[in-house]
């Protein structure tokens, strides 16, 4: 069980009712709605709201009084609308439900009214505006605690603007509790400065790595990883390109005295003891490597849009189990992300449905190829029962039609049980120790002096050996490294920022497509205006300060 209780008591309820933060999607102003709510400010349970925004959607477990309006409040979790247009965008996912927005987001064709995206739209500035109050009422504090608290909540603002600044571009900015009605935008760029200055102006007050007493605390090295994420991108967001800003941050990151390591068995990063021995196992590692995990647990931290619905989603009950009694049968692979594990002709898989464990040329082995071709009756006999094999290709987008994706599970390393049958305990990795290794990599490979004496190949190669690769690569191209950012970080929230770093997403002559992309089926390139999504119309008819995204 998690040794760090994450529910949100009624004082803090009590506070965001009087500030009004559920209407932060049509507006950012704060203005109290109850004049009969008490104006105690409950430090500790509103910075623990900080944390928990990223995980929970609302006040009362998994639903109810919820937090952004005008969504389905499962759907309106932070983790669940990041990984929808980061991932259903691009050619890692496709999902089979015709729920509103998905289609859109399968097929590249979203508008300014697209609800997924109005709703990540409102969960930014829900957790932006939470932050500021908090920053509001504890500026001046200087006791050593409150500076702690202070530093980690600069870094989650920054966190959310960094969001703000890679999907939308031009955003409305906001650092202060105000009652401004229309905020002002704020450019790509300037943005961008902000952020990078707010991460080094909070980082000395953030803790070492290992001091903080609570797993679920941030501290210096997830503040230099996300640096080295923002300078690795740089010249998409700026025009100017920061190599080797990337590179050192990457290596602070990558060195032992960063307190991280890679954990031994990848699968152990996605299952339900993921916490390690802060979950009472002392066989999963995955710690040594997650730097930012966001909490789940099946009794304290419910919520159907954290690993609960990268779990069930990507499940249905002819699969092996996969310990919970969800199962929704909607996300899976696109063929284009198999074949990066896969390249040219499949081979023949002979006697196991896993491809991890499938009888494979020993060159094929990768522990992240974590699909499945098939369900248990056509694994133990695919005579008997071909109904459950998948096809590799997708035409009419039914579940079954593309790989199923078995790389999160609500099972423990250990065997252990775990709390509750319905939700789930893997906490969702919000930043690791890898990302650093390739960042690194891909930063040299494009023009970054070496640290150290440390080679790009050196990098790269360290996270295939964990993964079981027998053979180094021996060179490195930008395709070698785009696939490798696939393999290593597949479903994992992030493509379509490192595809439209590789020039490989919007725009036209692309030279690269993926099935169903734009709704074609050998896949078409669509316009660049789509490397940003829209600002939300309703936000744009409120706010006369705003202007739309090139395209909308």
């Amino acid at each position: 069980m998690k040794k760090i209780n994450k529910k949100i008591s009624f004082p803090v309820l009590a506070l965001l009712l009087m500030i009004g933060f559920s209407s932060c999607l049509d507006d950012l102003n704060i203005a109290p709605v109850n004049p009969n709510v008490s104006s105690v400010f409950y430090q500790d349970e509103v910075f623990a709201k900080i944390y928990s925004s990223l995980a929970l959607t609302g006040q009362k477990g998994p639903d109810g009084l919820g937090d952004v309006v005008g969504i389905d409040e499962g759907t309106s979790a932070f983790v669940r609308l990041v990984w929808n247009l980061n991932e259903l965008t691009t050619d890692e996912a496709i999902c089979s439900w015709g729920d509103p927005g998905i289609p859109e987001m399968n097929f590249n064709k979203w508008s300014s009214s697209h609800s997924n995206i109005k709703g990540l739209y409102g969960r930014f500035y829900f957790n932006i505006t939470l932050i500021n109050e908090f920053l509001t009422k504890t500026e001046g504090m200087t006791d050593a605690k409150t500076l702690k608290q202070r530093a980690e909540a600069r870094f989650m603002r920054a966190l959310n603007y960094y969001y703000l600044m890679d999907m939308f571009g031009n955003v409305p900015f906001v650092d202060k509790v105000t009652i401004a009605e229309s905020p002002n935008q704020i450019k790509r760029a300037d943005l961008f400065n902000y952020i990078i200055k707010e991460l080094s102006q909070c980082e000395n007050d953030m803790y070492e790595p290992g001091e903080s007493k609570s797993y679920y605390r941030i501290n210096k090295v997830a503040n230099w990883l996300l640096r080295s994420r923002a300078y690795l991108n740089a010249e998409v967001y700026t025009g100017t390109a920061k190599w080797d800003s990337a590179a050192m941050y990457a290596k602070k990151v990558i060195d032992p005295s960063s307190g991280y390591s890679l954990c031994p068995t990848y699968r152990h990063l996605f299952m339900a003891d993921n916490a390690g021995i802060f979950d009472g196992s002392t066989v999963n590692q995955a710690p040594n490597e997650i730097i930012f995990p966001i909490a789940a647990d099946g009794v304290q931290t419910k919520s159907w849009g954290t690993s609960l619905f990268l779990i069930a989603s990507t499940h249905t009950g002819d699969m092996p189990s996969w310990g919970t009694t969800e199962g929704w049968a909607g996300n899976r692979a696109r063929s284009t992300l198999v074949k990066k594990f896969f390249p040219g002709n499949l081979p023949k898989f002979t006697d196991d449905n896993d491809l991890t464990t499938a009888r494979l040329p020993v060159s094929l082995k990768d522990a992240r190829a974590l699909f499945l071709k098939g369900g248990i009756k056509s694994k133990l006999d695919p005579s008997k029962d071909s109904t459950s094999l998948r096809t590799l290709g997708i035409i009419s987008n039914t579940f079954k039609e593309g790989f199923s994706v078995i790389k999160y599970s609500n099972l423990r390393a250990d065997g252990a049980k775990t709390n509750d049958i319905q939700f789930t305990d893997t906490d969702v990795p919000l930043m690791r120790q890898a990302e650093a290794y390739l960042n690194y990599a891909e930063a040299l490979t494009r023009g970054a002096a070496p640290i150290d004496s440390y080679t790009a190949l050196e990098a790269i190669n360290t996270i295939r050996r964990r993964a079981g690769k027998t053979t180094d690569l021996t060179s490195l191209s930008e395709q070698n490294i785009i696939d490798e950012w696939a393999r290593e970080f597949f479903f994992e929230g992030r493509r379509r920022m490192d595809l439209i770093r590789f020039g490989q997403y919007g725009g036209a002559n692309t030279g690269y497509t993926w099935e169903l992309k734009h709704e074609v089926p050998a896949g078409e390139d669509f316009s660049a205006d789509f490397n940003l999504f829209p600002i939300p119309v309703s936000e744009i008819n409120a706010n006369p300060n705003l202007k739309q995204n090139t395209g909308y």
